[in-house]
């Protein structure tokens, strides 16, 4: 696979300002990459200054081994798609994705085959001769991917497309914009804050956060390995112990984690990666830990909540120290608020961080 995308050094202020830190990132030919963070993390301004509506203040943007730079975005050779769908209120579904192609001075039968296709590709036929105000969210979404697609640019960036749209709808757009990057074969480059759909649409991820790249890796990577306590705090649902090596050995002669509420294992890996009493924190992600008899596992709590979300539940326990964890049963189990447990985990399934 070879790089579709590079930035290099790329960075931008506004006078003392730092919006975005040098950045270095490399995006494949045909990969679907998400730039994810809270707000004010430089995501959308480092997409921006891809496009080019943006000028960065140092570093180097390449479009398949091209300098862009410099370039205007209409000589990029890239798509766009707004939260806002941008789409021309008194002009037909049909118009507004001819649109692009027409200003290009592309002929009349090829505006119209592409158009055609552009539209079947969204699922949109039927609505050609629609104007926006006749079109819920979601097809005016679907009509503003088709404009972007309509002349099949290598690069299509979008910037956070799904944030308008409630719920259910986001996650049926989830699944046709999936469908549409495989059909497409494009290099896709999607903004977003939201962690669950950067999990379910990327190849790879780009955690941002306070101007600069925290972590790259595909959602596998940054949900079991994340490299940071940011990054295990933002991806997913996380529970973090805190502790210090522990000078003595487990019975296997693995390494504990010595914390305010008991001793806690630690990944072979882990074995001699830092000094004993160097102060660490253990991801507990709420699917590793079980339930066991009091005195029987890793850490005692007491449940203090339990939540239904469907599919399983999820149990708040309050440790010793008055730290919290979160736990998620399978359903069948009946804990009841109150009781005290023993929890115990798979000691590969955590992640050891700096504190």
């Amino acid at each position: 696979m070879s790089a579709k995308l590079e930035t290099i050094g790329i960075t931008k202020s506004y006078g003392e300002t730092v919006a975005l830190q040098p950045s270095d990132l490399i995006v494949q030919a045909g990969e679907f990459l998400t730039l994810l963070g809270p707000s004010g993390s430089g995501k959308t301004t480092l997409l921006q200054m891809i496009s080019g509506l943006v000028a960065p203040t140092a570093g180097r943007i390449e479009i398949a081994g091209r300098d862009v730079t410099h370039m205007e975005p209409g000589k990029r050779g890239i798509g766009m798609v707004f939260q806002s769908y941008a789409l021309f209120p008194h002009m037909s579904v049909w118009d507004n994705v001819a649109y692009g192609l027409r200003m290009r001075r592309t002929s009349r039968e090829d505006v119209k085959r592409a158009v055609n296709d552009a539209l079947a590709m969204v699922r949109m036929s039927d609505y050609a001769k629609r104007y926006p105000k006749e079109l819920s969210g979601g097809q005016q979404q679907r009509i503003a991917l088709a404009r972007c697609f309509v002349y099949r640019p290598s690069v299509i960036l979008l910037d956070e497309p799904l944030g308008a749209l409630d719920k259910k709808l986001r996650e049926h757009m989830q699944a046709e914009i999936r469908r549409l990057h495989k059909e497409l074969g494009a290099t896709f480059v999607y903004v977003t804050h939201d962690q669950d759909e950067a999990l379910t649409l990327s190849d790879r991820i780009c955690l941002m956060n306070q101007a600069r790249i925290e972590q790259v890796g595909t959602p596998v990577d940054l949900y079991d390995r994340p490299a940071t306590r940011f990054a295990a705090g933002f991806i997913g649902h996380s529970n973090l112990l805190e502790g210090a090596l522990d000078h003595a050995r487990g019975p296997s002669g693995e390494a504990i984690l010595l914390t305010a509420g008991g001793r806690v294992p630690l990944p072979v890996p882990h074995a001699g990666a830092a000094a004993p009493g160097a102060k660490h924190c253990l991801l507990v992600r709420p699917e590793a830990p079980r339930l066991v008899e009091p005195k029987s596992g890793f850490l005692d709590g007491t449940i203090s909540d339990i939540v239904f979300i469907g599919s399983d539940t999820r149990v708040q326990l309050t440790l010793g120290d008055g730290s919290h964890l979160s736990v998620r049963c399978e359903r069948g189990l009946s804990p009841c608020v109150g009781d005290t447990v023993g929890l115990v985990w798979d000691p590969h399934r955590t992640t050891l961080l700096r504190a």
